[in-house]
């Protein structure tokens, strides 16, 4: 963006520096984009070949109304927002509105456990994904489903708890609301088809330890899916897993010796979970960069069933048509809280009950820390001049 003055920066950037009134809410202009999730997008980025082909093959997504949209500019619709104004300082637009900018995207990756049968299930995976075009990456953004926050209409909470009450609307209301950033789609793939997904993309070989190994042989054999305690024989190392192993994978928050009758135990926690879960998606990424017409076709064919999706068609073909481009950008990762601005909270009272939460100790620094590596020199800093850094 090198073109982009001062002002015009202020036109689409907000000074993210307060933190206050979270809970309320600002009608957003414009209308709701359908939405993708992250293994469609990258199928669909890969070759503007099959474009003619895949473009039939669209009927077989599970299309999800996410919300009215409105023709008319300021009027009232069911996207969700945030109201960010905090003292009536430093804001480079009008008070209400989300941190944005036309050339990144922003899509919300849900991964859902609905084991329990329960109407919109629980979110294990919360990954948001920055198609970067100002600084020519791909940004993965993992949320801490622990995390204490405010959860519009139900109070504060787990941020997880946001997807079991609303699904992803009320998780993108929530996300939106405590961190000002607008998230434009998102999607939600199920532990089912996202096994189903990786096996359609012939599985994945990614780096794995000698304790993943093990955990990973451990669940399987504990859960039945293998007659065998040590499915995976390999060594340390670059492994390839299949649908049901790589879901083990992304799982992996360490077990404790002891746990459901193991003799093993294991380190790691949410932290590391949510950190092999950025590690399987980048893997995934490069994976499929040289893919051919055919897998392309194949992996469409299979894949689109499998997904709930609010993306319209010709958004599909967009994102197609700059497949090489995209093809080419870094991946960077991040995680929220940041280290240095959360504890945790044994004590909190949720419910009526007491739970052990991740509460973020400066959520002003959280929110723009997390506007930098989202929109890095493009954010409005805090001071008496409205200078862009």
């Amino acid at each position: 963006m090198a073109n982009y003055d001062n002002k015009t920066r202020k036109q689409n950037l907000v000074d993210i520096s307060s933190n206050q009134q979270v809970k309320k809410f600002y009608n957003k202009k414009g209308r709701t984009k359908r939405i993708t999730c992250l293994v469609l997008s990258i199928i669909f980025l890969l070759s503007g070949g099959a474009m003619l082909y895949y473009y039939s093959l669209l009927n077989s997504l599970n299309f999800d109304d996410f919300s009215t949209p409105s023709s008319n500019k300021g009027s009232a619709n069911n996207t969700p927002s945030a109201n960010i104004e905090g003292s009536g300082t430093n804001l480079s637009i009008s008070e209400g509105e989300l941190l944005q900018h036309p050339k990144e995207l922003n899509i919300m990756l849900f991964g859902e456990d609905n084991s329990h049968g329960d109407t919109h299930g629980r979110s294990d995976t919360m990954i948001m994904m920055t198609i970067d075009n100002n600084h020519k990456k791909l940004k993965l953004t993992s949320f801490q489903r622990d995390t204490y926050v405010y959860i519009p209409g139900h109070g504060y909470d787990k941020l997880n708890s946001s997807y079991n009450y609303g699904g992803a609307k009320l998780s993108i209301q929530t996300i939106e609301s405590n961190f000002g950033i607008k998230i434009d789609r998102y999607a939600v793939v199920d532990f089912d088809s996202f096994k189903k997904i990786i096996d359609t993309l012939g599985g994945v070989d990614i780096e794995i330890t000698q304790d993943e190994i093990d955990y990973i042989n451990y669940q399987m054999y504990k859960n039945n899916q293998t007659s065998n305690p040590t499915t995976i024989t390999d060594p340390p190392g670059v492994v390839h897993l299949n649908g049901q192993e790589a879901l083990w994978y992304a799982r992996n928050r360490g077990l404790s010796k002891g746990e459901d009758g193991n003799t093993i135990g294991l380190d790691g926690d949410d932290w590391d979970r949510t950190s092999r879960q950025r590690k399987l998606l980048e893997t995934i990424f490069d994976s499929m960069r040289n893919a051919d017409l055919g897998q392309i076709v194949s992996i469409v064919s299979s894949v689109g069933p499998l997904v709930t999706t609010n993306l319209k068609k010709d958004e599909i073909t967009a994102l197609v048509s700059h497949a090489l481009t995209y093809l080419t950008y870094d991946v960077e990762q991040y995680y929220i809280p940041e280290t240095g601005l959360w504890y945790y909270d044994d004590n909190t009272l949720i419910n009526g009950s007491y739970a052990s939460t991740i509460k973020i100790s400066d959520l002003n620094a959280q929110r723009m820390a997390f506007a930098k590596f989202v929109f890095e020199d493009l954010v409005a800093v805090p001071d008496n001049t409205d200078n862009i850094e």
